[in-house]
C-alpha cells in the first residue's frame, strides 16, 4: 500500500521514517480516505509509549505521506526463526503489544492486523505496534470496508475476519493470541501451503495445544491460548491485557516441589537385540501416586551407573472445585546406594525400548521416501524416548531428528525447526541438522527450492546423525514496513 524511507529532519535533527502512498493508488480516492485515515487514528494514539509515533502528515507530488518515528531495531518477525522465545522474553513482549492494543481499544480504534511484522523496536528494544494502515475507527458510521472483504494477513487473522464479517477490539486479542502462540511454540497455530487455507483453517479447526509442540510449556498454557483462539469473539479474554496476565499465571503456577526418593541402580542393557551400550534408569513413579491425580506424562533420565543424581519432572492433574490443574513435581534421585532396580520401573523401561524401536521402524520408511508413512511412528518415538537421553543412549536425539527432518520433506518447515533443534541442544552441533536447518529456514522465507541433488542423508534410529541448533537471525532493512 505504501513506500518507506528513511529520511532526516532537518528542522528537528532527527531521523524519521516517511511512509508515502504507493504511487499506483495515488488517484483511487478511496485509498487515499484510507491511508489518511490511517494517519488520525494512529495520531490519536501517539505518545503512547507502545506506539509508533506519528509526527506530521502531508502530501508530496500528489501522493499523501506519514511521517513518523524512525525504529531502527527491526521487527518480531525477524527474530522469529520457527523455534520457541524463551518464556520471560515472550511475555515481556507480548506484554508491550498488549498494552498498545488496550490504549487503541479504549480509544475506539481496532488494528486489524496485528502480527509479528507490525510489531516494531526501538534502540532501546523497546517494542511499538505500528502500521495501523486498515484501522477501523469503532465509532465511525461511515466504514470504507465493506461486510465481505477480508482484511488482515493470513497467519494470524481471527475466524471473523476470515469470514469477511467485522472486526473488533476480540479481534485483535485473537491475533495476538496466535501471536503468541508462535512465540512459546515456534509455529503459527495453523500453518498450511497457501493463504487461502491457513485463514480457512482459523475460521473452522481447533488449534493442535500448544504443549504438545513445546513440551517444556504449561499444560495450563493451553487454556490461557485456547480462550484467545477461541472461534467465538465472546469466549476470548475481555482485553489484551488479560490474555498476558493468564499466560505469567500459567507460568507461575508451575510449583515445582523437590523430592528425594530412595536411590535407584542403573540397569542393564534392555534387550539383546539393542547395542550393549544402551542403558536407560527409569525412575520409580509409583511414590508420586497423588489421591485424585492421574500422571500424564513422565520426563525420564539415564545415567551409566555409580553416583549418579537424576532429575524427573512429572505432571499430574488434580480437579479442585471442578476445575482441572495440572502441574508439575520434580524429584530427584541417586543411585549410588541400590543394588537392584524396582520392578515399577519397567513400564517406563518398556516405552523407552518401543520408542527406540518405533525411530528404526520410521528410519527404514525414510530410507525408502515414504515420509508420511513414517511421520506418525517418529512421532509416537519421540513421546516414548522423552527424557530418556544419555550419552549412553542417543536414541532419543535421533529420534527428534529424524522427526524434524520428515517433518521437513512432508512441507511442515516450522514444525520441522522444533525437533531438530531439539535433537542438537540433547547432542551438540551436527552438520546434518544444520545442512535440515537450513533447508526448513528456505522453505519458510519463501516457496519450497526444487530439492537439493544430494539432500542430507536421514539418520538411523542407532543415531549417526543427530540435531541442529537455533538459527542465526538475518535483519531485513529498513523495518518500518507495511
Amino acid at each position: 500500500m505504501a513506500d518507506i524511507y528513511a529520511a532526516h529532519d532537518r528542522m528537528l535533527g532527527r531521523e524519521v521514517a516517511v511512509k508515502v502512498l504507493g504511487d499506483r493508488y495515488a488517484n483511487d480516492d478511496g485509498l487515499r480516505e484510507r491511508f489518511t485515515r490511517e494517519a488520525h487514528a494512529a495520531a490519536r494514539l501517539s505518545g503512547h509509549p507502545h506506539i509508533v509515533t506519528i509526527f506530521d502528515v502531508g502530501e508530496w507530488r500528489g501522493r499523501p505521506l506519514i511521517v513518523m518515528e524512525y525504529l531502527p531495531g527491526g521487527t518480531l518477525e525477524q527474530r522469529l526463526r520457527g523455534a520457541p522465545i524463551r518464556p520471560p522474553q515472550a511475555l515481556e513482549w507480548l506484554a508491550e503489544t498488549a498494552d498498545a492494543l488496550d490504549a487503541a481499544h479504549a480509544a475506539g480504534i481496532v488494528h486489524r492486523d496485528v502480527k509479528p511484522a507490525n510489531l516494531l523496536f526501538d534502540e532501546r528494544e523497546l517494542l511499538h505496534v505500528a502500521d495501523f494502515g486498515i484501522a477501523r475507527v469503532a465509532d465511525d458510521s461511515s466504514r470504507l470496508t465493506m461486510t465481505g472483504t477480508v482484511m488482515g494477513t493470513a497467519g494470524y487473522i481471527s475466524p471473523e475476519q476470515a469470514r469477511g464479517e467485522r472486526a473488533t477490539a476480540a479481534s485483535d486479542i485473537y491475533s495476538l493470541g496466535a501471536v503468541a502462540y508462535e512465540l512459546l511454540t515456534g509455529a503459527r497455530p495453523f500453518e498450511r501451503s497457501s493463504a487461502t487455507a491457513e485463514a480457512a483453517a482459523h475460521a473452522n479447526e481447533p488449534p493442535r495445544p500448544p504443549s504438545e509442540l513445546n513440551l517444556e510449556l504449561p499444560v495450563a498454557v493451553d487454556d490461557a491460548l485456547g480462550r484467545a483462539l477461541a472461534k467465538e469473539p465472546r469466549a476470548r479474554q475481555t482485553t489484551a491485557g488479560e490474555l498476558v496476565a493468564e499466560l505469567r499465571a500459567a507460568f507461575s503456577s508451575e510449583a515445582e516441589p523437590t523430592r528425594l526418593l530412595p536411590p535407584v541402580p542403573a540397569t542393564r542393557p534392555t534387550s539383546p537385540g539393542f547395542a550393549a551400550a544402551r542403558r536407560a534408569v527409569p525412575l520409580v513413579l509409583a511414590a508420586l501416586a497423588l489421591v485424585g491425580a492421574g500422571v500424564a506424562a513422565a520426563m525420564l533420565t539415564t545415567a551409566s551407573g555409580g553416583g549418579d543424581v537424576r532429575t524427573v519432572v512429572v505432571r499430574h492433574t488434580v480437579t479442585t472445585q471442578g476445575k482441572r490443574v495440572v502441574k508439575k513435581v520434580t524429584v530427584t534421585q541417586s543411585t549410588a546406594e541400590a543394588t537392584t532396580a524396582p520392578a515399577a520401573t519397567a513400564g517406563a523401561a518398556t516405552d523407552a525400548q518401543s520408542g527406540a524401536r518405533l525411530n528404526d521402524n520410521g528410519y527404514a520408511l525414510m530410507q525408502s521416501g515414504r515420509y508420511s508413512e513414517a511421520l506418525p511412528l517418529l512421532q509416537q518415538s519421540v513421546a516414548s524416548l522423552q527424557g530418556s537421553y544419555s550419552s549412553a543412549f542417543r536414541d532419543e536425539a535421533y529420534a527428534e531428528y529424524n522427526l524434524g527432518y520428515t517433518l521437513l520433506q512432508v512441507g511442515r518447515c516450522s514444525e520441522a525447526l522444533t525437533y531438530l533443534n531439539r535433537s542438537e541442544q540433547l547432542q551438540g552441533y551436527r552438520s546434518e541438522i544444520a545442512g535440515a536447518r537450513a533447508a526448513a529456514e528456505r522453505c519458510l522465507a519463501g516457496p519450497p527450492p526444487p530439492p537439493p541433488a544430494a539432500a542430507p542423508a536421514p539418520a538411523h534410529g542407532n543415531g549417526k546423525h543427530k540435531g541442529n541448533g537455533n538459527s542465526a537471525g538475518n535483519g531485513n532493512g529498513n523495518d518500518n514496513s507495511d
